[in-house]
């Protein structure tokens, strides 16, 4: 996919999915704003061959000055941005609603939504001057189908797909795309640390949790690999996308049907 000369703004970008996101668009040929709030981005930043397209930014979704600057140095470092990766997220706790906390609730939905409604909110601005521009959320397809003992998560994730249509109506007359990815269980130490708590939670041992939970679900019969959500974010972003708007797209292994 050819994104040679365009720009684009990656959240979570310190690994696993985000990482993957960033380095397949530098390759691509796209400037990419590395945006995390650990030092993971330097990583990132590291592992594309031209340093000259990597910026990263130390930010946080949940705060609205710094998705401002984050945003206002991306455009200052490459003159516009083009393309908006929503891929920061947490997984929030594995518990029974009853036993879920406020505090634990209002985190989740504060990193998993609202970090998406602030980057754009400050980002439709730019967008809207590009001449092929898009957004592209990361849900889950626990955002379509249960999954158990997850409820902060999974109401986050249902929030992102109303979040991405509504914004793909918004912005259509700007030729501005929208859309979500919605992965099933991606291989990498998050999902992981989801399984361990799902085996503790059931009883069971780390390998039935990930088959019981996960893996028997889909008609591949395996996890996802980040590199598998890399590929789609940069089709959503290219033009072979440009009339792709409003759709939440799995890339599960065939997990969920809708």
């Amino acid at each position: 996919m050819d994104l040679d000369g365009r720009t684009a703004l990656v959240t979570g970008a310190s690994g696993g999915i985000g990482r993957e996101i960033a380095l397949a668009f530098a390759e691509s040929g796209a400037n990419v704003a590395l945006v995390a709030r650990s030092d993971g981005i330097e990583g990132t930043a590291e592992l594309i061959d031209d340093p000259e397209r990597a910026l990263p930014v130390r930010g946080d979704v949940t705060d609205e000055s710094s998705v401002r600057e984050a945003i206002d140095r991306t455009v200052d470092e490459f003159g516009g941005l083009d393309c908006l990766v929503n891929n920061a997220g947490i997984a929030g706790p594995t518990a029974p609603v009853e036993e879920v906390s406020l505090e634990e609730w209002e985190r989740t939905m504060r990193v998993n939504v609202t970090g998406m409604f602030l980057t754009a909110k400050h980002a439709v601005s730019h967008l809207r001057e590009s001449d092929r521009a898009s957004v592209i959320n990361v849900s889950s397809i626990s955002g379509k189908r249960p999954l158990e003992g997850r409820t902060p998560y999974t109401a986050s994730k249902t929030a992102v797909i109303g979040l991405t249509r509504t914004l793909a109506f918004e912005l259509g007359e700007d030729d501005v795309t929208v859309n979500a990815i919605c992965p099933g269980a991606t291989s990498g130490p998050r999902i992981d640390r989801v399984i361990e708590a799902q085996a503790e939670s059931l009883g069971v041992s780390f390998e039935e949790a990930k088959r019981r939970v996960f893996t028997d679900d889909a008609a591949l019969g395996e996890l996802v690999e980040p590199e598998d959500v890399a590929a789609m974010a940069t089709f959503l972003a290219s033009e072979h996308a440009r009339h792709v708007t409003a759709q939440d797209l799995n890339v599960d292994g065939g997990t969920a049907w809708y």
